[in-house]
C-alpha cells in the first residue's frame, strides 16, 4: 500500500462488527487510528481534536484497502498491517524504535515491554517503552495491544476500555492472558 499524490489528507469513520473506528491520513500515510467506540460521533470527535487531521473524507486507494483490512480484522480474520504506510513526523527516535519493533509482531504474537525494549535497542527501559506505546497514534497498525507486562500479565492500555479492550483484541487473535478458566465442577452424568 503506497500513498498516492491524488489526495493530501483526510479522515474516515468506519462501522465494524466491534464498533465504530476511525482513521486519519496525510500525504505520507496513516496519522491516527481510533479503536472502537459505540458511536460514529464519538469517533469523529476523537479524530478531529488532533492537530493535522483533515476534514476531507475523499479516500485514496490505499485508504480504501486499509479500511477493508480493518473491517476484516474486526471480523476475526488474520490480517497483516505491516504494509500500511504510517506518517510519524514529529515522533522522537526512541518512540520510532519502539514502534518499529512492535510492527514486527505478527497476528497472535506477543512479547513483554522489557523484551520489546531490548529488541528496539533500549534494553532496561520497560516503563519508558510502556509510555511510548501509550502515546501510539495508530494502534492496531502499530500493535501495542500485543505487548504484555512481565510474567505475561495484561499490562495497561490507553485506548477506550483500557486493559479489557486489550484483552478482547488479544482474544480475537487467539491469545489468552491471565489464569486458566476454572475447571468444570460437574460433568452432569
Amino acid at each position: 500500500m503506497k500513498p498516492t499524490s491524488e489526495i493530501t489528507a483526510g479522515h474516515a469513520v468506519l462501522e465494524t462488527v466491534i464498533g465504530f473506528m476511525g482513521i486519519a491520513w496525510s500525504e505520507k500515510g496513516l496519522i491516527r487510528l481510533c479503536l472502537p467506540e459505540r458511536s460514529r460521533e464519538a469517533i469523529e470527535r476523537r479524530l478531529l481534536r488532533h492537530p493535522g487531521v483533515s476534514t476531507s473524507t475523499d479516500q485514496p486507494r490505499w485508504v480504501v484497502e486499509l479500511i477493508a483490512l480493518i473491517k476484516a480484522y474486526a471480523a476475526g480474520e488474520d490480517v497483516d498491517f505491516s504494509g500500511v504506510p504510517v506518517d510519524l513526523d514529529g515522533v522522537d527516535d526512541f518512540r520510532l524504535a519502539i514502534y518499529d519493533a512492535a510492527r514486527k509482531l505478527r497476528f497472535g504474537e506477543t512479547t513483554t515491554y522489557g523484551e520489546l525494549a531490548r529488541r528496539a535497542g533500549h534494553a532496561g527501559l520497560p516503563r519508558e517503552t510502556g509510555a511510548a506505546l501509550g502515546a501510539n497514534p495508530v494502534p492496531l497498525v502499530i500493535p501495542c495491544h500485543r505487548i504484555l507486562a512481565a510474567g505475561g500479565k495484561i499490562g495497561g492500555f490507553s485506548a477506550p476500555g483500557g486493559s479489557a479492550t486489550k484483552e478482547k483484541m488479544l482474544a480475537m487473535e487467539g491469545v489468552r492472558v491471565g489464569p486458566p478458566p476454572a475447571a468444570q465442577a460437574s460433568f452432569g452424568f
